[in-house]
């Protein structure tokens, strides 16, 4: 009995040393996302005590007008569009397939990269900590075999990502401009922008 329990607390300490192995880049991206997560909550918990709703609220607008903007005029002219708003931006995950662009954000910005004769058009655009991260980022698809057949590879994408982390997205449909917004995996069809506009602001 001694031998059998010496042998299997070995077995459990093994086993356990091989799960943190194989699975260290999700412990990582794990612990990572508990620590920004508290780090933003803290930080929008200040940001209301210093300045106030009213003014927190105002600032939201004013950061997202560039982008509604965007999407008024991407909408207007049948530009499909996939954009991401990352609340933790992991550079290994989303810089692997895309390229590096770390800049303001801006309605005219948010439109050359979209557009069809862009190289920069397929895949999505990553917008975290107030700025455009990366463009034509590969996402993961979503699994879910539910989804309503007009679904094309943008709906499907943005879907992925909010299922597999805590980011929303913004697709544009191309076929019919539609503007849906995809969150843990649920997506809200056909929206308008004030619509939108209250959602990124709660959301992001």
């Amino acid at each position: 009995m001694r031998l059998l329990t010496e042998l299997f607390g070995a077995f459990v300490s093994v086993g356990f040393i091989a799960l943190i192995v194989v699975f260290q880049q999700e412990i990582r991206r794990f612990l990572l996302l508990i620590g920004r997560n508290a780090s933003l909550q803290k930080n929008k918990a200040w940001w209301s005590f210093i300045f106030g709703r009213k003014e927190q609220v105002n600032n939201n607008s004013i950061l997202l007008k560039p982008i509604i903007d965007a999407c008024k005029s991407l909408q207007k002219n049948r530009t499909g569009a996939l954009i991401v708003f990352a609340k933790n931006f992991d550079e290994q995950f989303y810089q692997n397939s895309g390229e590096i662009i770390e800049a303001k954000i801006s309605r005219r910005l948010l439109e050359s990269i979209f557009q069809k004769t862009s190289p920069l058009h397929d895949g999505a655009v990553i917008i975290s900590e107030n700025r455009i991260k990366c463009a034509s980022s590969i996402l993961p698809l979503t699994e879910n075999d539910k989804l309503p057949p007009q679904f094309g590879l943008r709906h499907r994408a943005g879907i992925g990502i909010s299922e597999m982390s805590d980011a929303v997205a913004i697709i544009i449909s191309e076929e019919t401009g539609e503007i849906s917004y995809a969150k843990q995996g649920r997506v809200r069809m056909n929206l308008n922008y004030s619509e939108l506009e209250k959602l990124l602001s709660k959301d992001y």
